[in-house]
C-alpha cells in the first residue's frame, strides 16, 4: 500500500469513527438543543421569577396521559387556568397506582403550540424526578410555573392565547432507587 492509499484509508476510517461518535451524541445533543430553544414544545426550567408581569392573559390547559404499561390513573385537578405572562401559577395533578405492589413512573412533557415552549417555565415539577408509588397509593403532585413575559415581544406568538401543557407517565425502566443501606427502596 503506497503512502497516498494509507492517507486515504486514515481519512475514511476517521470519517466513519466521527459519524459513529456523532450518532451516539445526537440524542443528548438534540435534548440539550430542545431544552435551550423550546423546540418541539420542550418547556424551560427556571430558577427565578421574572421581574415583571404583563397584562397579557393566557389560558393554560392541562392534559394527562398514561402509557398502558404502567397501570396508574393520572389527571389534572383543574382543566385550565388563566394566567398573566410573568405571573407565578400553581396547578395540581392527581396520580394513583392501581397495582398491589410499588411501581415507579417518569413523566415526559411538552406544550402546544410548540413555538410556546421557550416561554413556558417550570419552577417546581413532579416531572423532574422519577415517582415511586406504593401499592394502591394516591398522590397529589404540584406544578409551579410561569409564562415568560417576553412572549409579548415575539411576533410569532402574538396569536397565541392558549397553551396546552401535556404530560405522559411511562414506566420507569432505570435503576430502582436505593435506601441508605444499598437495598432497593419499596416505600
Amino acid at each position: 500500500m503506497d503512502k497516498q492509499q494509507k492517507h486515504l484509508t486514515i481519512i475514511l476510517v476517521s470519517i466513519v469513527l466521527f459519524m459513529l461518535g456523532l450518532a451516539f451524541a445526537s440524542v443528548p445533543l438534540y435534548r440539550i438543543f430542545c431544552q435551550r430553544t423550546g423546540f418541539g414544545g420542550t418547556t424551560q426550567v427556571a430558577t427565578f421569577l421574572p421581574k415583571r408581569v404583563s397584562d397579557r392573559v393566557i389560558t393554560v390547559r392541562f392534559n394527562a396521559n398514561v402509557d398502558p404499561k404502567i397501570p396508574w390513573t393520572f389527571e389534572p385537578l383543574q382543566k385550565e387556568i388563566k394566567v398573566r405572562a410573568g405571573e407565578q401559577a400553581f396547578a395540581v395533578y392527581h396520580v394513583r397506582n392501581k397495582l398491589d405492589h410499588p411501581t415507579i413512573g417518569m413523566a415526559t412533557y411538552n406544550v402546544t403550540p410548540d413555538k410556546a415552549g421557550q416561554y413556558f417555565n417550570k419552577i417546581e415539577c413532579f416531572c423532574f424526578l422519577e415517582q415511586q408509588m406504593k401499592a394502591k397509593q394516591s398522590l397529589d403532585m404540584p406544578l409551579l410555573f410561569f409564562i415568560d413575559p417576553d412572549i409579548d415581544k415575539d411576533p410569532a406568538l402574538k396569536d397565541v392565547d392558549t397553551i396546552t401543557l401535556s404530560y405522559t407517565f411511562f414506566k420507569y425502566t432505570g435503576e430502582i432507587p436505593k435506601d441508605p443501606y444499598g437495598k432497593p427502596r419499596h416505600d
